[in-house]
């Protein structure tokens, strides 16, 4: 099982530092969310724990080690990177496009081995997109894009996997897939970190959640513990809408309905 902690990590953009301080301890078990507004840090966080961001100061370490003293290539291997936004150009078929996943694993000159094989096939079963083997990506629907980007992410086998907003431009229908999907590879022992803006998905779906404003980690916990109507009136300011609903209760009681 891969573990991730973070210590007084400050993680500037600029003269901005984005994330200011944060520490926390991340392992699988169950489906960790990062919510937050806009700008509150969340997306580069997420990228500072994957070492694509240099720290200014504190530490990030897996499985114990500092990220520094690991080569890129190993943490690759060690923790997938779901990011957001991914426009796809090249007209790949969804196969050859999963096999990217199998990357850190090969060398510069190497072929697909067995083994390499057998992730891509089982990464398209476990994302149900089978039937699309030799579709080209770029005709596909925006669902059937998300499936195949998060297919290779799978793909990489890794103990660990950092998805930030995959639940964007989905459908309803597509989120909860997505969600779903998510949390049955928490469940089953991967450390699973995910960068969300839906409320009602993250009360839903995640047993753990760390809120996010102006760079720090201003709540840890349970949903229930976290997503208070004092902490969410805080930090999104929409105190009148959760009065409305009768506080958070509500926002929670969807979620799980």
């Amino acid at each position: 099982m891969v573990t991730v902690s973070v210590r007084d990590l400050v993680l500037r953009l600029g003269d901005r530092a984005v994330v200011d301080g944060v520490s926390a301890d991340l392992q699988g078990g169950s489906l960790i969310g990062i919510i937050g507004p806009n700008g509150a840090g969340k997306s580069t966080l997420v990228r500072g724990m994957l070492g694509l961001l240099p720290a200014a100061s504190g530490e990030v370490r897996i499985d114990g080690r500092a990220i520094a003293d690991i080569a890129p290539s190993e943490r690759a291997k060690r923790l997938a990177y779901l990011p957001q936004g991914q426009n796809l150009h090249w007209p790949l078929s969804v196969e050859r496009l999963v096999a990217l996943g199998r990357l850190p694993h090969m060398g510069p000159l190497s072929r697909m081995s067995d083994a390499d094989r057998s992730a891509v096939v089982e990464a398209m079963q476990r994302t149900e997109i089978e039937h699309l083997a030799q579709r080209t990506v770029t005709e596909l629907s925006g669902g059937e894009r998300a499936r195949v980007m998060m297919a290779r992410a799978l793909a990489v086998g890794a103990g660990g996997l950092l998805a930030d907003e995959p639940l964007a431009a989905l459908d309803p229908g597509h989120q909860i897939d997505m969600m779903a999907l998510l949390d049955r590879e928490a469940k089953q022992g991967a450390l699973v970190v995910v960068v969300l803006h839906d409320l009602t998905m993250a009360a839903r779906h995640c047993g753990r959640i760390l809120l996010m404003n102006r760079g720090h980690i201003v709540a840890d916990g349970t949903p229930e513990a976290v997503m208070t109507s004092r902490n969410l009136s805080e930090v999104y300011g929409i105190k009148a809408y959760l009065d409305h609903v009768d506080g958070v209760s509500s926002v929670i009681a969807l979620g799980r309905g």
